[in-house]
Parts: C-alpha cells; structure tokens; sequence
C-alpha cells in the first residue's frame, strides 16, 4: 500500500510541473514566472520521492540516479527559462 501511495504522489507533483508551465505559458512573463516557481518546486517533490522510493527499496540505485539525472535537467530548463524571464524585463 505504502508504494502505491508514493507512486500516486510521485506521478501527481510529476503532472504538476507539466500542469503549471501549461498554464503559466498564457500568462505575463511576470505571471509565468510564478508558475514555472510551483513547476519547479514540484520538481524537487519528485527528487524527495525518488530518493524514498531509492530508500525503501521501491526502485534500483540505477532506476533513482536515472531519475535523479532527468530532474537535474528539468531543473536545469526551468532555471534557465526563468533566468531569461527575469533579465528580459530588467
């Protein structure tokens, strides 16, 4: 039950960055800030997920640093993206 749970959490915050730089993209580029700020929040939710599910023996070492290494680029692309936002309007 207790991996069900986490794999439910996992895929909902992993829904939510794709959710929130969908909506934020109709937005001012103040407004879109905001929203790639939540998809990235929810990018570190999957980070402490995949680091559980690493610890409980739900998935591989090779599964969470796959993982891990996926997150670091999305994070990568959402840092950036918001970076560029921010000297835009500066």
């Amino acid at each position: 039950m207790e991996d069900y749970r986490l794999s439910f959490q996992f895929a909902r915050v992993a829904d939510s960055v794709t959710f929130n730089i969908a909506e934020g993209s109709g937005s001012s580029d103040a407004g879109f800030l905001n929203y790639l700020k939540i998809a990235r929040d929810s990018s570190r939710e999957c980070e402490e997920a995949t680091t559980k599910a690493y610890l409980r023996n739900y998935i591989t070492y090779k599964e969470s640093e796959n993982n891990w290494s996926l997150l670091v680029e999305i994070n990568k692309m959402l840092s950036a993206l918001m970076k560029h936002l921010k000297d835009k309007n500066t």
